[in-house]
């Protein structure tokens, strides 16, 4: 079970990101694009998602993943409920949604500096 702090300390370390409260809300932005943010209750996360591929994501595991409200369908976004999440899959949807809203050169030195090993 993932919570807040397991994914806490990379909106602060991923490049060019860093973390901000609007109205009680923890975000993960990179200048004026979030592409984290937690409910109030910390319960819920959102991130940046393909749209394209997020109505996949929602169904093939619907405890965990949500669509997002519908204000927010136009937006690249997806819901997920932390405790259905474990820590590792937690930051790595992090990393991934922070992949989407920086430049390749960054995201690909990124990969460089944490190579994805064995199991």
């Amino acid at each position: 079970m993932a919570v807040i702090e397991d994914v806490r300390p990379l909106g602060a370390q991923l490049g060019r990101s860093y973390t901000v409260y609007v109205r009680g809300r923890l975000k993960f932005r990179v200048g004026q694009i979030v592409y984290v943010a937690f409910s109030l209750d910390e319960s819920v996360m959102g991130f940046a998602f393909p749209k394209e591929e997020r109505e996949a994501l929602v169904l093939s595991e619907p405890h965990k993943f949500q669509m997002p409200a519908a204000s927010d369908l136009r937006f690249n976004w997806v819901q997920a409920a932390l405790a259905a999440l474990d820590p590792a899959e937690a930051r790595e949807l992090v990393v991934d949604a922070w992949r989407m809203v920086v430049p390749k050169k960054l995201s690909g030195a990124y990969d460089l500096t944490h190579p994805i090993g064995p199991g």
